[in-house]
């Protein structure tokens, strides 16, 4: 990375003279101002702000970056829950906190992206929802200028850490409870989306989960959308034992059209959300608990901002069976 003494190096000044250009010191010529902000942009040198703020005992600015599910008209659960603990564990670091979503920088470049964030003057960035196709976000990363947490993605660097709970081993917890619990053989298997994270990663532990228990297993792609998941039920689910569903608003999907097909197959889902609780039915699926998993980003991008290394971190999972009891306060 590039630290403030490259720059002092490259416009042929002192270390002390950098750091007044960077804080605006009324008392440094604009001759030298120029040269200071001609070798910052060649070299593409970022201020640690954080580090700075701490040190004035004033609050950094972080961005959450959220990618919410456009294929319901539900309100994104998950989404709110990443934001509710997130917000709760910055402010006890002092930091400000600022909500930014995957659509309001889907068309730009890395530069633009780049620019958007300095502005902003935002120093740390978690990102949740990161897929595979995300190519400008992965530029992002790979440049290290700024520290990044990123929730449900294999992603170490020097400055990026993975915050996540093993998803391929939760996927192959939960479908096996309920292929025993039913004495299933033939399994419809609804994954979220191709070339994401997470969606590879329960695949992964179905695929174990057939080798291991010698199914049969029909895979089909929802894309995490509950219409989709009930025309894949429609069209497949009679023929089947079982209906495996990557996330709840799938299976709340496919559970709707067995219903309205008048036979009964057992589902489960994977992620706990409270909607689950009010479908008629008792389903198994893994709980996480979004709020933990975000509140634990913060305190890893925190760690980062004091110049930690990156790492990944793996949290724990329940398997619940949702109800209606459950939920109500």
């Amino acid at each position: 990375m590039v630290s403030i003494k490259d720059v002092a190096r490259q416009a042929g000044v002192a270390i002390s003279t950098v750091s007044k250009v960077l804080n605006n010191y009324p008392n440094v010529s604009v001759a030298t101002k120029e040269k200071v902000n001609r070798a910052i942009a060649e070299l593409g040198f970022v201020p640690n702000a954080i580090a700075a703020a701490l040190s004035s005992k004033k609050s950094g600015r972080i961005a959450l970056l959220i990618n919410l599910n456009a294929q319901t008209q539900a309100i994104d659960e998950i989404g709110m829950q990443y934001m509710a603990g997130a917000i709760r564990q910055a402010k006890e670091y002092n930091l400000d906190l600022v909500t930014v979503f995957f659509s309001m920088i889907q068309d730009m470049t890395y530069e633009e992206i780049t620019r958007y964030f300095l502005s902003q003057n935002i120093a740390g960035i978690i990102i949740c929802g990161l897929s595979k196709d995300d190519y400008v976000l992965h530029e992002l990363i790979q440049a290290e200028r700024f520290k990044i947490v990123i929730v449900d993605a294999p992603i170490v660097n020097a400055t990026t850490s993975s915050v996540w709970i093993d998803h391929k081993r939760a996927q192959y917890d939960i479908a096996k409870k309920t292929i025993l619990e039913n004495n299933a053989k033939r399994v419809l298997y609804i994954a979220g989306k191709k070339n994401g994270y997470v969606t590879d990663e329960r695949l992964k532990g179905m695929n174990q989960l057939v080798q291991e228990l010698k199914l049969t297993m029909l895979v089909r792609y929802g894309n995490f959308s509950e219409l989709e998941a009930r025309k894949l039920t429609f069209q497949y689910g009679q023929h089947k034992d079982i209906v495996v569903c990557a996330s709840d608003l799938m299976a709340i999907g496919a559970m709707k059209a067995l219903t309205e097909m008048d036979i009964f197959r057992p589902v489960c889902g994977f992620d706990g959300i409270m909607l689950m609780g009010y479908v008629g039915k008792q389903m198994n699926t893994v709980r996480q608990n979004f709020a933990r998993i975000s509140g634990e980003a913060v305190r890893e991008l925190y760690s980062l901002m004091e110049e930690n290394e990156g790492k990944n971190i793996v949290l724990d999972y329940e398997m619940v069976r949702m109800q209606y009891l459950d939920i109500i306060c």
